[in-house]
């Protein structure tokens, strides 16, 4: 696949599976004002979803009782949360059509799947990051910088 690299570090031995999205360190470079655009939907949606959540319940525990201005509103809560989770599902297919991953959902982490040695891994951006400084391996929760030596080879990629 074109734009796909295999960053050396350690001496893992893991192969792809076939038609597994495989991406260099510019190509994610390239994607990422989408994919900020992506994870800022995700992250709205789970706000709107956590805000709205309690307020739902106590209306739902209530619905023999309320008035017609609570029981509108009631509907209302229900409608704004449907439209956020639908929103969700969008900004997911999104990712998926992509080859990404989301990697913590509650942060808005995303996974850009990458190879490392032959091994599966990702680079991983974070909200609030300008650009990618992190990636993980595949079957690992733990983060690491981004070495130098990769953000050199982008830096001249960028100037050719």
């Amino acid at each position: 696949m074109s734009g796909s690299k295999s960053y050396p570090t350690s001496d893992a031995s893991e192969k792809p599976e076939r038609g597994e999205v495989v991406l260099s360190l510019k190509t994610v470079h390239k994607m990422l004002p989408l994919v900020q655009q992506i994870a800022h939907d995700i992250l709205e949606s789970h706000q709107i979803t956590d805000r709205l959540r309690p307020e739902e319940d106590r209306l739902d525990r209530q619905r023999h009782s309320l008035d017609w201005p609570k029981r509108k509103r009631r509907y209302e809560v229900k409608e704004e949360i449907g439209k956020a989770e639908k929103e969700l599902e969008i900004a997911l297919a999104e990712l998926r059509e992509l080859g990404l991953l989301l990697l913590a959902g509650a942060e808005g982490t995303i996974g850009f799947p990458t190879l490392v040695n032959n091994r599966r891994a990702f680079f991983s951006w974070h909200p609030g990051d300008k650009d990618l400084q992190t990636w993980r391996f595949a079957d690992e929760d733990v983060d690491r910088p981004i070495p130098v030596s990769w953000l050199k080879e982008l830096s001249l990629a960028g100037k050719t």
